[in-house]
């Protein structure tokens, strides 16, 4: 056969693959669609089912691997798109690079022919979202678990083993409706499964007690909106805060003080003026006498005393800019920032009036409080909560991805948040989305962007004692996934070192000596096929 004769079936081979990957980056951009701004939350129990069909269509097991790792690219390319402003080309980097650890669970998807696929196929899902979680890799965005935040009775989930536990549900629920799907002989067994497992969550919610109450808290949430000028920004917190009733607490958004107190003294005054009817948290965004810049949340009691927390988890690229000497190139071409901020030690806990002593607080709720995106770490919930915090309390400011899908997606991490350690959570942001949840996650306030002033509402705070089964435990959950992530990834390598299976996956110059046998696909960093 001449060359001008094959000509054609490259050409179709070549289509093929590029349809293949557009399906697969398509599949891996729809589960973005469960969380705010679409809330199609009811959607997360379905929507993994094309993904887990095109892995197991895959001739091969690398293929289904590279498969995955399209898929896992059109995921972060949808829930991470909003930080172009601030990351510019570099999103495109993120989701190639993070994207691989869907590969994994490509591959294992193409196994997907027994009902024990329902306990492995959501463990690796679970482990990739792990370690993407990772602080120094850039934190838990997006989690899919974090979907279903709009429905206590399958958040109710979360308190028994955090949102892992909530994820890993979903995807059994996608891997038994897939099986049902591909033996059509056999749909009853997973079908039953599935609805099994559907009804985890509100059986859940039925059969636990409610979080215990002690007291109430009034608090006040202040948003004054799309401000920019610090002084006028400070302006328009102190008017709304002074038209405000008698509250137990106001609480202000991440960068509402822009001045550093210690400098500025009669800022200062000006705000402890405000406090001296109720307990002010006020955040700080200021450089220092040495130069250093960095974000507290400041407590200002009626008696004059402080409580400081600085802000430990930061934002990549938005609050510094990981391995700079390599990537600070991004500073030209974004919004990325320009100077490193200097991260906490640690979270805290705050009394809304003076403790007695050290460790023994006088009259007043105990609070957590941690500043923007960190309402998306699991665990630092859980440190406050073991620490005693009755209240979660966010700070935050999501100006840049105003008119995004961001401030709404940011928003909703605070009932997740809560319905895991079974306490109140607020969220007080610059420029809306401001929030309240109960402490099994229920929506109490939602004041959105677009809006300015100020929303009340009273909570009912939790015994500081008071531990839910994911405050006790933690993450056993990932700890449970990563064992079996661990087993099924040996067991291939075993089989692997055993010769069952070499030939079955030829590399990729053999399979283009061999067009006629099919598409070939390479990973989305391949730099031969874009």
């Amino acid at each position: 056969m001449s060359g001008r004769e094959e000509s054609p079936g490259r050409d179709g081979a070549r289509w093929a693959r590029w349809r293949t990957r557009g399906a697969c980056l398509a599949a891996g951009a729809l589960p973005v669609l469960t969380f705010p701004r679409p809330g199609l939350a009811w959607l997360a129990w379905v929507v993994l089912v094309p993904g887990i069909l095109l892995m197991r269509s895959a001739p091969t097991t690398r293929r289904a691997a590279v498969r995955g790792w399209w898929f896992g690219a059109g995921y972060l390319l949808a829930a991470l798109y909003w930080m172009t402003p601030n990351i510019g080309p570099g999103l495109l980097l993120v989701a190639l690079v993070f994207g691989a650890l869907w590969a994994g669970w490509g591959a294992v998807a193409r196994s997907v022919n027994s009902l024990l696929a329902v306990v492995v196929l959501p463990s690796v899902w679970v482990a990739g979202e792990y370690v993407r979680s990772l602080p120094r890799l850039g934190g838990p965005w997006a989690l899919l678990g974090a979907s279903q935040w709009s429905h206590p009775e399958v958040l109710s989930l979360a308190a028994v083993g955090g949102v892992w536990l909530v994820t890993f549900v979903i995807v059994a629920v996608n891997t038994a409706l897939a099986l049902a799907l591909l033996g059509p002989r056999r749909r009853l067994p997973p079908l039953v499964l599935a609805g099994a497992l559907l009804v985890a969550g509100p059986a859940t919610f039925a059969l636990r007690p409610p979080p215990p109450a002690e007291g109430s808290l009034r608090v006040a949430l202040v948003q004054p909106g799309v401000v920019h000028d610090p002084g006028a920004r400070l302006a328009a917190s102190e008017r709304i805060t002074a038209g405000l009733p008698r509250v137990d607490l106001t609480v202000w958004g991440e960068s509402s003080v822009g001045y550093a107190l210690t400098v500025r003294k009669d800022v200062a005054a000006r705000l402890q003026g405000l406090a001296s009817r109720n307990p002010l948290l006020v955040n700080e965004d200021a450089r220092d006498p040495t130069g250093r810049v960095s974000k507290s949340a400041i407590l200002l009691r009626p008696d004059g005393t402080r409580a400081y927390y600085v802000k430990t988890r930061l934002v990549p690229f938005g609050e510094y800019i990981p391995f700079r000497s390599a990537l600070g190139w991004l500073t030209r071409i974004s919004k990325a920032a320009g100077q490193d901020r200097v991260p906490g030690t640690g979270p805290v806990i705050m009394y809304a009036e003076s403790p007695v002593r050290p460790g023994h607080p006088g009259r007043g709720v105990t609070m957590g409080p941690l500043i923007c995106f960190e309402s998306a770490f699991p665990d630092l919930g859980r440190d406050v909560a073991r620490r005693g915090a009755q209240v979660l309390v966010y700070q935050s400011s999501t100006s840049t991805f105003q008119g995004s899908w961001a401030p709404a997606q940011h928003a909703s991490l605070a009932a997740v948040r809560a319905a895991e350690n079974g306490r109140p959570a607020v969220q007080a942001a610059l420029t809306g989305v401001s929030v309240g949840f109960d402490a099994q996650g229920r929506r109490l306030a939602w004041m959105d962007t677009g809006r300015t002033g100020s929303t009340v509402l009273t909570l009912r705070p939790s015994p500081p004692g008071f531990r839910t089964p994911y405050d006790r435990y933690g993450d056993y959950v990932v700890d449970f996934a990563l064992i079996v992530t661990a087993a099924v990834a040996l067991a291939s390598i075993r089989r692997s070192g055993n010769g069952s299976g070499g030939r079955a996956e030829p590399g990729p110059g053999a399979e283009r000596g061999r067009a006629e046998r099919g598409p070939v696909e390479t990973g989305p960093a391949d730099r031969g096929h874009g």
